[in-house]
């Protein structure tokens, strides 16, 4: 056996495969001390160890099977994997919406080169169809490729181009705009374009999956058939998050931009509305209303386009005994804004205090946010809040930090008159900053508790 039916195996991986004559894509039978395992020996990504066979068993899922505990191999069959999306002619059909997707980057439909670890997107109309054929009853596709970054690369050089081709696209008299986005900084995004893109006469969704095409769990094709039906059908002309509701495949949720925070690492029902409640729900084809009060969908092409952003702002996340010279490095750095993300009510210790002052007396705008995330800055309580109010520091209202940042990155992009930038940020563009929330705006469920465990084998799947 030649080396290149070996791909990414070596040292005392690839004797192992040499030994029992087992090639990768083969099918085999492996007996191990830890038990029996049938399913395709897959490659492994260049820089990997040699400690490991890699194989996917029939459910889907892949294993690492540990060389030391091998027994014996048996090849069972034989199928190399073809990496080509497959390609199908989108259909064009009479009386569908027409939806504009633009990539960013994210792997909202994919395939894994497992050799490499590199993604393969399918991104034409025809790669979409043939991996996901429920669109071309949805919609009449384009796609765009903007970017390809990993969303911890979007910045506002990303955000202005995006909201810019968005704002092309509406004149054009599109019906619906879907952003393919990796999940990591998604919520970011979807501030930055509620920002710079105000008034839209149609839907604008971000969508992004937890896990790759290539798992059984993946959440990529259903994410997308949300998206798209919310793009094209949807009565809700905002920007919007679109991502799985629950951890099942029940249904999606739509987020405002401006409320929405990815709040676990790995779970599929990762996107949150914090301080509010979600707009609605999106399953497979009927979309249900939550909150009464959004912008309407327009049959116009008026929209107002405001593609402003500076660099020159950043967010401190207070901690105990943090030192002055922390915050007198942004402020030597040139840093024009900075969004703390305080205690409690917005709080910071007393050493704080002198670079505060140095940074106001510098012209620099200093907001202040909660890292309880629900709730409201209250800068009146107690002497700390007062303190930091005589010398400049601004609270946020219930304003999320990331969208602080967002928004005073965007609010430094048009002005650096403190006045004026104080103008911006505390009016409202789209529910950022809210006067009161909901009830149930707030609900945060502790396992192990009675009345929550009986809830949660009520709906439970």
């Amino acid at each position: 056996m030649t080396d290149d039916i070996f791909q990414g195996y070596k040292g005392e991986s690839l004797q192992i495969l040499k030994k029992f004559q087992v090639r990768v894509w083969g099918q085999a039978d492996v007996e191990t001390s830890r038990g029996n395992f049938t399913g395709t020996v897959l490659p492994r990504a260049e820089n990997d160890d040699d400690q490991h066979i890699v194989m996917k068993i029939p459910t889907g899922y892949n294993i690492g099977i540990d060389i030391q505990t091998i027994i014996l191999m048996k090849e069972t069959g034989y199928k190399k994997a073809n990496y080509k999306i497959p390609e199908k002619e989108f259909p064009v059909t009479q009386g569908l919406p027409k939806v504009k997707l633009f990539g960013t980057g994210g792997t909202i439909a994919s395939r894994l080169d497992y050799r490499t670890g590199a993604v393969i997107p399918a991104f034409s109309p025809g790669e979409l169809y043939g991996a996901v054929p429920e669109l071309a009853e949805i919609c009449n596709l384009e796609t765009e490729k903007v970017f390809a970054v990993f969303s911890e690369n979007m910045g506002p050089n990303q955000y202005i181009a995006l909201a810019k081709a968005i704002g092309r696209e509406i004149e054009k008299g599109v019906d619906g705009i879907v952003i393919g986005h990796g999940t990591d900084t998604l919520h970011h995004t979807g501030a930055a374009l509620t920002f710079m893109i105000q008034n839209s006469p149609v839907p604008i969704v971000l969508v992004g999956s937890q896990r790759s095409s290539d798992r059984p769990s993946s959440d990529a094709a259903l994410n997308l058939i949300h998206a798209m039906h919310t793009a094209g059908h949807s009565d809700i002309a905002e920007v919007m998050v679109c991502m799985f509701g629950p951890t099942s495949d029940d249904y999606a949720l739509l987020h405002k931009g401006t409320r929405v925070r990815k709040m676990h690492s790995s779970y599929r029902s990762t996107f949150r509305t914090i301080g509010d409640t979600p707009l609605a729900m999106v399953r497979r084809g009927e979309i249900k209303l939550i909150k009464k009060e959004y912008n309407h969908r327009r049959k116009d092409k008026n929209v107002k386009i405001s593609p402003f952003f500076s660099d020159k702002v950043t967010m401190l996340y207070y901690y105990p005994a943090m030192k002055p010279d922390v915050l007198d490095a942004m402020t030597d750095a040139g840093y024009k804004g900075i969004i703390i993300v305080g205690t409690g009510l917005g709080h910071v210790n007393k050493e704080l205090y002198p670079a505060i002052e140095r940074a106001y007396k510098k012209g620099v705008s200093i907001y202040m946010t909660l890292q309880t995330l629900w709730g409201y800055v209250h800068m009146f309580v107690y002497d700390t809040g007062r303190d930091m109010l005589a010398m400049g520091v601004i609270p946020a209202g219930n304003m999320l930090p990331e969208v602080a940042y967002i928004k005073l990155g965007w609010a430094l992009g048009q002005t650096e008159d403190p006045e004026e930038v104080k103008k911006i940020m505390l009016t409202p563009i789209n529910d950022e900053i809210t006067s009161r929330e909901p009830y149930n705006g707030y609900l945060v469920f502790q396992g192990g508790v009675p009345e929550v465990e009986d809830f949660i084998k009520k709906v439970r799947k």
